[in-house]
């Protein structure tokens, strides 16, 4: 069984999520605090965690950011009360794998957590035991790793998948929409930045220089593009 760490201040959200994912199959942990979510996520085989931003002590921003750079990668769900872009985004910039705007209905959230497991989950099936090499990158699908110049990166789930998906779409110019269709499957109402968020993540591990890649290019107007030969 799936376990999932709900964390969220308020009693009512906590007890709400917690009923509804478990009536949805998974085994779910709650925290009210950054504090005590930080232990558990540290110390629970978590599948995913579904984090509010706003918590007392430690918030949910130093929970994320701790997570990452202790190397924990599972996948995050973050939840803001705030329809505020910076929030969002710098969510993302730390390492958030998705986020959701409060208020929502139970199920939004259900279906949101489905559809980040669905794509984890089909990315592994999808594995092969081959190795995808495109100049000094190596993906290894199977093993969820990258090697860039000899070296394993650091990636989230969402930053393996989306690297994954434009290298076997290397050479195809891929708009926005195609990348959250085809890396996050939802929907996202237009609402593009969340690629751009994780283009520049990518960037920033595997360009020599961000502002001109050779790995991943930006098309103008209509998206992005992998470059190079296997």
């Amino acid at each position: 069984m799936k376990k999932l760490l709900v964390v969220d201040d308020e009693p009512s959200i906590l007890t709400l999520l917690k009923f509804n994912l478990e009536q949805s199959g998974f085994e779910v942990l709650t925290a009210e605090n950054g504090n005590d979510a930080l232990e558990i996520a540290t110390n629970e085989d978590l599948t995913l965690i579904v984090l509010d931003l706003m918590l007392p002590g430690m918030d949910g921003m130093d929970v994320c950011k701790t997570l990452r750079q202790e190397k924990i990668n599972t996948p995050i769900l973050m939840l803001t009360a705030k329809d505020d872009e910076f929030d969002k985004i710098l969510g993302l910039e730390l390492g958030a794998d998705d986020y959701m705007t409060k208020p929502f209905s139970p199920r939004e959230v259900v279906a949101r957590v489905k559809a980040i497991l669905r794509r984890t989950n089909l990315v592994t099936a999808e594995a092969k035991d081959e190795v995808i090499k495109i100049g000094e990158l190596e993906i290894h699908p199977d093993k969820y790793m990258v090697l860039f110049k000899g070296e394993q990166l650091v990636l989230t789930p969402k930053e393996f998948e989306l690297l994954l998906y434009l290298a076997n779409h290397r050479g195809k110019v891929l708009s926005r929409d195609q990348l959250l269709n085809g890396v996050w499957d939802f929907h996202y109402d237009g609402d593009t930045r969340i690629v751009d968020v994780h283009i520049s993540h990518l960037r920033e591990k595997i360009e020599a220089d961000t502002k001109q890649p050779v790995y991943i290019r930006t098309i103008r107007g209509f998206g992005y593009k992998m470059e190079g030969q296997d």
